[in-house]
């Protein structure tokens, strides 16, 4: 049973996600907390993952390590994101259940989902259909890493659970503009507009994609919920029920920063899925939901760019 003085070790927690489960463990006043950086332990590296969870011994393991992107990144570094990723989640799922480990959360994505699903998405509705071509190395990675949570649950009667979060934004978030998820991508675009007296930002693709955004800190409250929860299902959709077109969703963050500027689609093919948004009936049936509305999130978000980049520049 997880407790505040269980060992629990945040693998990637100086991500977005990663940081943000460990701020809210902190918060929670969990005690015995476990975490490296990249220089002090190379996750993809078999025999230093193993030694070092064999070392520890954790009595849980929050997976938040991987190689993540936006539509353009995962487009452009198809073996990267499959090699790292698979590599990462085998060390640790494997080299936990080596350590002794009986509770693990494995972190994975919506775009596990087909291209062309029903709407909202079920658990149910994976490998029901072709993934969406952009991100498809990705999301096979993510697919392994929930069959091997399961395996592993079957053979080894173990308590490893997957998490499928939709779309994540908030604060320690990536801004690159070649790099990151659309959303943190839109903040720093329209900022930028400002700074540079321009009356419009460019939008990669038709800005029709709909998509469903969750601030990095629900996540992480979703993963300390279900770690200290039984259950049998082999993932758990978690999404906020917030739902917007990338257009819609530009519009949204000029409103908030009082602003009009002009939107100019791009064109290049970039849309990715049509439509993204999860079922999270099955979190709720377990209690839990989100919490932070999207206003608030957008607010935490454009924060934390204007004193990351605007204001370290300035200084």
């Amino acid at each position: 049973m997880i407790n505040k003085k269980s060992k629990i070790y945040v693998a990637g927690h100086k991500g977005l996600v990663g940081s943000a489960i460990l701020r809210k463990l902190r918060f929670e006043k969990y005690s015995n907390l476990l975490f490296r950086t990249k220089k002090q332990l190379d996750l993809t590296n078999q025999l230093d993952t193993y030694n070092f969870l064999k070392k520890n011994r954790p009595d849980a393991v929050i997976i938040a390590a991987a190689k993540v992107g936006g539509i353009n990144a995962n487009n452009t570094l198809k073996a990267e994101f499959i090699y790292e990723n698979l590599a990462i989640q085998n060390n640790l799922i494997h080299g936990s259940y080596k350590a002794g480990v009986k509770n693990l959360i494995f972190l994975g994505s919506s775009c596990v989902y087909p291209k062309k699903c029903k709407q909202p998405i079920k658990e149910n509705y994976l490998l029901s259909g072709y993934l969406e071509k952009t991100n498809e190395p990705y999301a096979i990675a993510k697919i392994a890493g929930i069959n091997l949570c399961s395996s592993y649950n079957y053979q080894y009667n173990l308590n490893y659970k997957c998490l499928m979060p939709c779309n994540s934004y908030g604060i320690n978030d990536n801004y690159d503009p070649n790099s990151s998820h659309f959303l943190p991508a839109l903040i720093r675009k329209i900022i930028q507009a400002i700074k540079d007296k321009k009356d419009y930002i460019e939008i990669w693709g038709s800005g029709k994609s709909l998509r469903e955004v969750i601030i990095s800190d629900d996540i992480a409250d979703a993963c300390i919920f279900f770690l200290k929860k039984k259950t049998r299902e082999p993932l758990i959709n978690i999404g906020s029920g917030v739902e917007k077109s990338i257009n819609d969703y530009a519009k949204f963050i000029m409103k908030y920063l009082q602003l009009k500027l002009k939107i100019k689609n791009k064109n290049n093919g970039l849309d990715g899925t049509p439509r993204k948004l999860l079922d999270c009936s099955l979190a709720k049936k377990y209690g839990w939901k989100a919490k932070v509305s999207l206003k608030d999130g957008i607010g935490f978000a454009i924060n934390d760019f204007i004193e990351k980049y605007i204001q370290k520049k300035v200084k």
